[in-house]
């Protein structure tokens, strides 16, 4: 099980109050975790990720082990302690302004 971790706007649409859990067929990639997360919670099609495109929006960032994998390729296996569920793969809405 991949250990997700949403922030609050995408938690609240998903009717969830903390971290989820997605199972993931074979290598754990960051496509392979949001495809099972749109999966188990269909009102986050769209919300991570571009329907058409598949790409990241672009005010959403993905964190695991303190890095950045925004910018990864999404089928890059992610890290052993992420695809073993002790270290949480992160969602993370970005802030913009001025």
């Amino acid at each position: 099980m991949i250990r997700v971790l949403l922030p609050a706007p995408l938690r609240s649409l998903a009717r969830v109050s903390g971290e989820v859990e997605v199972e993931v067929a074979g290598t754990a990639t960051q496509r392979a975790v949001l495809d099972a997360l749109e999966a188990r919670y269909p009102m986050l099609r769209g919300t991570i990720r571009d329907h058409a495109t598949q790409q990241r929006r672009a005010f959403i960032r993905f964190f695991a082990l303190q890095q950045d994998l925004s910018n990864d390729p999404p089928d890059e296996p992610l890290p052993d302690a992420v695809a073993r569920g002790t270290e949480a793969f992160c969602v993370v809405a970005a802030i913009a302004g001025g």
